[in-house]
């Protein structure tokens, strides 16, 4: 085995950067269904109250 691929295979600071990323995937993804389904519904809400306005 390389020694560079060793040495990052064995880096706890790599492994920290990893889990970070994970941690920021599921966040973003958590964060743009959250905007869908609020959006979804507030478009709802606009319409209604738009119509019962006319």
């Amino acid at each position: 085995m390389p020694a560079w691929l060793s040495q990052l295979w064995f880096d706890d600071q790599a492994q920290d950067v990893a889990e970070y990323a994970i941690m920021l995937t599921i966040a973003i993804v958590l964060v743009v269904g959250t905007v869908r389904l609020l959006g979804a519904r507030a478009t709802n809400v606009f319409s209604s109250v738009g119509s019962a306005i006319q």
